[in-house]
């Protein structure tokens, strides 16, 4: 009833392709804006807290004291170049960011094997992350926005790692670079806000 409701409330919404200038002063769209980006940061919150807890637990806090081992790794780096080109366009990096907490989502289970005491916080990352991307899956629908579905490059099963050692230096990249992708989705969000 309410996504009834907010169509014939702006049924410019339903156009496909609707310039995004239009989306901007929609309040519904604001407010997904606004509470998405408070869960971003709650999730950039959390990443960081298991960075302390890799730090802590096996001295892995420097990531350029360990770019000879991250050679050796095979660690999916999410890109989001769609979130901050100069022709941005709010529903390929929007696909982008979902694509991206997709290929996390999986990578995190690895952390949970490497941190079994933590396991809790690691589970609420990952309900988090897909929590994340099924808002964003929805507010495109609720735009008439186009999904684009990027080919993940990881579509392998969990990294797998040769010793305990790179399995700890995995776990450090996999958040490292998670925590890079959040920062860039955030601003990405905000940015919108601004439009």
């Amino acid at each position: 009833v309410l996504l009834l409701g907010v169509l014939l409330w702006a049924p410019w919404r339903a156009l496909h392709g609707a310039p995004l200038t239009e989306l901007s002063g929609d309040q519904d769209f604001q407010l997904f804006l606004q509470r998405n980006l408070e869960f971003t940061r709650k999730i950039r919150v959390d990443v960081a807290a298991l960075q302390r807890v890799v730090c802590d637990t096996f001295q892995l806090c420097q990531e350029d004291e360990l770019q000879l081992v991250r050679q050796d790794l095979d660690i999916a780096q999410a890109p989001l170049e769609q979130c901050h080109k100069r022709t941005f366009q709010a529903e390929t990096c929007f696909s982008q960011i979902r694509a991206g907490l997709g290929i996390y989502h999986g990578s995190l289970a690895t952390l949970r094997a490497l941190l079994p005491g933590h396991a809790g916080l690691v589970e609420t990352l990952q309900l988090d992350t897909a929590n994340l991307s099924s808002n964003i899956q929805q507010q495109m629908e609720d735009l008439g926005l186009a999904t684009v579905t990027y080919p993940t490059e990881n579509q392998d099963p969990l990294p797998t790692f040769s010793t305990r050692f790179h399995h700890q230096v995995g776990g450090f990249f996999i958040l490292a670079n998670f925590q890079r992708f959040l920062e860039t989705a955030y601003r990405a969000l905000r940015h919108l806000t601004s439009l």
